[in-house]
């Protein structure tokens, strides 16, 4: 049993450098598969083909679309329209490139969960959801739920993640594991045996344990050995995707990179996750 090793390019444009750039260097630094951070009402069409032809040309399959979705759980309906529609669009670009799965981000209960019942805006979210993994179902795609560590997320650890998947109880809705909001959010690695047949994808950065920076393994406090070990106990058929937040030095953004893909390789080696 093994699992891809991928990055979201977002590396590459937070350093400014261009997508067919970014796609080259991630095959040649030698990752598996990519992700892609692209807003299909912001891109062309010719970027469109772009993100096609160079994953193509460079072999190197796409897993994953990632979209923010905090307006997915807005209280106005007309803002929770455009925002469905603007998911079903992310949608059909996964479909476009051939991915697998449309990572999702949904927000935070709004105004410190005063004004709006809490239970309210957790019930437009399942309904919004479970409307979406229908549109995903029909292309033959899955949605990665992400679990945010900050405290007013909606989906902030283990258990609200399975009372979620629960609530929505469609197929094609699943978990991504974030290994370094799983340590921001002090989840135990146990803790992720509640999500096997549950879980689609995984993300995987270091941290300094106190606040969200996705950075190369082995640069924060994170131990990623009782994740891993867990990860490769859920065989989960995907891949595990580096996540890189700002490099410190973007001239030196490729050493960063090879950094983090290093890191991760070994670790992955090191739990049976990739031959």
């Amino acid at each position: 049993m093994g699992m891809k090793l991928g990055l979201i390019n977002s590396a590459w444009a937070q350093a400014g450098r261009d997508t067919a750039f970014g796609i080259r260097m991630t095959r040649e630094i030698g990752f598996d598969c990519i992700d892609l951070f692209a807003d299909p009402l912001d891109i062309d069409a010719k970027e469109r083909r772009l993100l096609r032809t160079e994953c193509a040309r460079n072999d190197l399959p796409v897993i994953s679309v990632a979209c923010v979705a905090v307006g997915l759980i807005d209280p106005g309906p007309s803002v929770r329209r455009f925002h469905q529609d603007r998911c079903r669009k992310y949608l059909d670009l996964v479909y476009e490139v051939e991915g697998r799965n449309l990572l999702l981000v949904l927000g935070e209960y709004i105004w410190e969960r005063q004004v709006i019942p809490p239970a309210e805006q957790w019930a437009c979210a399942v309904d919004e959801v479970r409307r979406l993994g229908d549109h995903a179902a029909g292309l033959g795609l899955e949605i990665a739920l992400e679990l945010e560590p900050f405290k007013l997320s909606l989906l902030n650890d283990v258990d609200s993640m399975c009372r979620f998947l629960d609530a929505v109880a469609h197929p094609a809705v699943k978990a991504n594991i974030d290994i370094s909001h799983l340590q921001l959010s002090r989840v135990p690695a146990e803790e992720l045996r509640r999500l096997a047949g549950r879980a689609c994808h995984v993300h995987l950065s270091d941290c300094d344990g106190k606040v969200h920076g996705d950075l190369p393994p082995g640069r924060g406090v994170v131990e990623f050995g009782p994740y891993m070990r867990e990860i490769h106990d859920l065989k989960i058929d995907g891949a595990i995707s580096v996540e890189l937040e700002f490099a410190p030095d973007p001239d030196r953004i490729v050493e960063w990179v090879r950094e983090a893909y290093e890191g991760t390789a070994s670790l992955m080696r090191a739990s049976g996750l990739r031959s």
